[in-house]
């Protein structure tokens, strides 16, 4: 089995219409779960999106093609979305391009932009190779990465080390990352029990990960 990252580029009739305060409101959806519904031409999906929910729930609610627009914050920027929406015939021939055998979406689709789609997908070379030969001509496709499927989680703290993970804890509960910061390096090099470069190289490291993460790099 190898699996591929790929980055999209929808044409404009595959993107959802919105206004600029609402381009300027969004950062980052993860697409977590989606059913296709093709007697109702309808798709149903829940994500989890970066932004802000009043511009954006308000800019849904005056599309046409959503049917349904349901939120739940996480935090002030952070909430999950279940959306009902009708089923487009470009959209349609963008799903269909995955349903290849042998074939599966790695959770959850990214999208950091209307125009711009990271995907992972799992698979034998053929059904790879398949599915890129299926992608309608207009859409652009670039391969990012191609091996065996060995990834971590696409969760942020999925990229982490146990040591990263812990040295992100640490510094946040001293207050390293506090505005203003109320806690030093060395601080966390004294309760990681290491020296204030190891720390640093630690923190590096890790935010340079999530980085990475939130940026689906």
């Amino acid at each position: 089995m190898q699996s591929a990252d790929l980055t999209l580029r929808l044409p404009p009739e595959m993107q959802l219409p919105a206004p600029e305060a609402a381009e300027r409101a969004f950062h980052r959806e993860e697409l977590r779960s989606w059913a296709v519904d093709p007697e109702r031409e309808t798709v149903r999906f829940l994500s989890l999106i970066v932004g802000d929910r009043e511009v954006l729930g308000s800019a849904a609610a005056e599309l046409d093609v959503v049917q349904r627009f349901d939120i739940t914050a996480v935090d002030e920027d952070t909430f999950y979305a279940y959306v009902e929406m009708d089923l487009q015939g470009a959209n349609a021939a963008l799903m269909g391009s995955f349903d290849v055998p042998g074939l599966v979406i790695v959770p959850p689709i990214v999208y950091t932009g209307r125009e711009r789609v990271h995907v992972t997908v799992l698979g034998e070379p053929d059904a790879l190779a398949v599915l890129l030969d299926r992608f309608p001509a207009e859409i652009g496709v670039t391969v990012e990465r191609v091996s065996e499927h060995q990834r971590r989680a696409e969760t942020l703290a999925g990229r982490l080390t146990a040591r990263q993970f812990e040295a992100l804890d640490v510094a946040r509960d001293i207050g390293y990352y506090d505005v203003p910061r109320t806690g030093s390096l060395a601080d966390v090099a004294d309760a990681l029990d290491c020296s204030e470069s190891a720390a640093s190289s630690l923190l590096r490291k890790a935010e340079s990960a999530l980085v990475d993460a939130a940026l689906a790099r």
